[in-house]
């Protein structure tokens, strides 16, 4: 069983980064892979959960012991898999999704990746009384609700505004958002799904903390 892995960030794509290991590099999946900061030559420390299935040995790969926590939490409830447990972390930091669950807040969890009505009520119900190791401060969640309600979503509709919303959710400030989105807008056709916009997002706001 792995428990976590230290290394160099080799490489990066939208769903993994490979950390370089004494050698080895090791593909692991990540919520935000262009969250995960690092400078150049820096060592950084994952959380790992290690899956094996008859096809495959997969690595899933954490910054914080809170995260890597509450991706196994999800796990437990029916429904979830890995890549929709991914997607869940990829759309708040842990205490605003266990904020969430124990608020009962249907509302803000059926807007996260892959989540509807009914596995919301089951992440309710499965998970309410299992999240005591989380906080859930309130002071831990004013990035995201700028001090008013827990879960108020931005103005607006379409893809964007969601992605806006899990960006203030992960920590960023508006300013950093609003800047990743003029930065993605050319890229973008219309009709892009929330994760997409999202992951470009993120790696604009990684590109932009390296210049």
């Amino acid at each position: 069983m792995i428990d976590y892995l230290r290394g160099l960030v080799a490489h990066r794509e939208t769903e993994y980064v490979v950390l370089d290991v004494r050698g080895v590099g090791y593909r692991v999946f990540c919520a935000n892979p262009y969250a995960v900061q690092t400078k150049d030559g820096e060592e950084t420390t994952l959380f790992i959960h290690y899956q094996v299935r008859e096809d495959a040995h997969l690595l899933f790969g954490f910054q914080t012991r809170e995260e890597q926590s509450l991706f196994r939490m999800l796990l437990e409830v029916n429904g979830i898999g890995p890549k929709v447990a991914i997607g869940i972390l990829a759309g708040g930091r842990p205490e605003v999704i266990a904020a969430a669950i124990q608020q009962e807040n249907i509302s803000f969890l059926i807007k996260l990746p892959g989540i509807g009505r009914k596995t919301a009520q089951r992440m309710i119900l499965d998970l309410k009384d299992k999240l005591g190791g989380i906080p859930t401060e309130a002071s831990s969640l004013s990035a995201f609700t700028g001090g008013g309600d827990l879960f108020t979503v931005p103005q607006g509709s379409g893809a964007w505004s969601e992605a806006k919303a899990a960006l203030l959710a992960l920590g960023y400030t508006e300013a950093e958002a609003d800047g990743a989105g003029h930065a993605i807008k050319p890229k973008l056709q219309g009709g892009e799904a929330v994760d997409v916009v999202m992951k470009l997002a993120l790696q604009a706001l990684y590109q932009q903390s390296t210049k």
